[in-house]
């Protein structure tokens, strides 16, 4: 049975103290804290397998390349890929995203030629597509979002046409959670031959992904956002797609042979590849992957659907103070809430929660436009995963009056605290 108590014990991270307070970790859509068996199993890497990877006949340069070619494996399990040849290692979403606007887009983009994406895009996702079109000379058009933050699929059929050659977009927002429809916008892209590119940033993680049900042609995803470690990610693509794509970053390990007049480059996925690579990372990678499967993608996301609704109902016990944004629906949405207290700097709240040990994000969450499409200058992000508990969630509320009430005792304008992050 899915029990989010026993999984917290296997994360050391939960059990530390911030402020004298347990800590209350709901900062997931940012990142994600990491199993003992993930630490460990990178551990016994380094101390007893680490080698270069496809660089020698040498037992630990074997057994090295050995767990890093099964991790790939892993990962094409994980995501229902046709091959492991799909799974490319990279560090992180934004690499794989440049990966495909450098390899792709660069060479198949022309004057005229137009990009769609979305206004709630994560730049990650809207800036490698922004600087393409520049280069090449290409257009770029944006879907717009309803004031509840579900796309503006209507829109979307009108925008996109005989010229557009790319449409991306996140398979869920980072800010207000919605979980787009892939399956419609891969058929109005597929209608007029345009690729589509799928950020799962914030949908691997945290429910089922299928490949081969999805139809997209290409998906990004970050490993520290589904408990492996910094510096891992993937990029799928479709094998006949990928072999079309120039690889972006070239050097050791992407070529068969070089001469002073010609190269031949290596075979999916090594090409894309280049230098050595994050090896620790990716066993690390793959061993998330498969604590993920064991706990199962289903529970997880059946978990989150229930944290959301407790949550919403709770926030309305708050007076109105609370001004929240996105889908009100759990089921479409992931465990993501932007919300803002009223009278409130968004900074402000999330330093007052760090106060009680618990941990938010404030800012624009790298999703400038989007903010700006809703009016607002910031928001207070809590995000939910798999070891998150309904009772946390109460002392996250009990937290949020008290500094409602700490609000309505204090007369003039509300203190602010300047930050720059986002």
């Amino acid at each position: 049975m899915f029990d989010p108590e026993e999984i917290r014990k296997d994360f050391p991270a939960l059990s530390r103290l911030v402020n004298n307070k347990k800590i209350v970790y709901f900062d997931n859509a940012a990142s994600t804290q990491k199993p003992i068996q993930v630490i460990r199993v990178m551990q016994e890497f380094y101390e007893k397998h680490y080698a270069n990877v496809h660089r020698g006949l040498h037992t630990l340069s074997q057994e090295a390349s050995k767990m890093y070619e099964e991790a790939h494996e892993i990962l094409a399990k994980f995501i229902n890929a046709y091959s492991w040849r799909e799974i490319i290692f990279v560090s992180n979403t934004t690499e794989a995203i440049n990966t495909i606007a450098y390899g792709w887009g660069l060479w198949n983009l022309n004057e005229g030629d137009e990009i769609v994406i979305t206004v709630m895009d994560h730049h990650s996702n809207m800036l490698p597509w922004r600087i393409i079109a520049q280069i090449k000379r290409a257009k770029v058009k944006y879907i717009d979002i309803t004031d509840e933050g579900y796309l503006k699929y209507d829109q979307l059929a009108e925008l996109v046409t005989g010229k557009t050659k790319v449409v991306a977009f996140p398979i869920a927002s980072n800010v207000l959670g919605t979980i787009n429809d892939a399956r419609k916008i891969v058929k109005i892209a597929h209608e007029v031959g345009a690729i589509v590119v799928a950020d799962g940033a914030q949908s691997v993680p945290h429910m089922s992904t299928n490949v081969r049900e999805l139809g997209v042609d290409f998906l990004a995803f970050s490993g520290h956002k589904m408990l492996g470690p910094t510096g891992s990610g993937v990029l799928w693509g479709k094998e006949d797609i990928l072999e079309d794509v120039k690889p972006f970053k070239v050097g050791g390990d992407t070529i068969i042979d070089v001469t002073l007049d010609s190269i031949v480059w290596h075979e999916l996925p090594w090409r894309f590849e280049a230098g050595t690579p994050n090896i620790a990372e990716g066993v690390g990678l793959a061993e998330a992957a498969k604590y993920l499967m064991k706990i199962g993608m289903e529970n997880i996301r059946e978990h989150e659907i229930e944290l959301v609704r407790y949550t919403l109902k709770r926030f309305e016990e708050l007076g109105g103070e609370i001004e929240y944004y996105g889908p009100r629906n759990p089921i479409d949405k992931t465990g993501v809430l932007a919300f803002n207290v009223k009278g409130l700097n968004h900074h402000t709240v999330g330093a007052a929660l760090d106060m009680f040990g618990i941990a938010v994000r404030t800012g624009m969450h790298c999703a400038h436009p989007l903010h700006r499409r809703l009016g607002l200058e910031g928001t207070v992000r809590a995000s939910y995963y798999l070891y998150n508990t309904f009772e946390e969630i109460d002392y996250f509320i009990e937290s949020l009056e008290k500094i409602i009430l700490l609000k309505k005792s204090l007369s003039g304008p509300p203190t602010e605290i300047i930050c720059t992050g986002t």
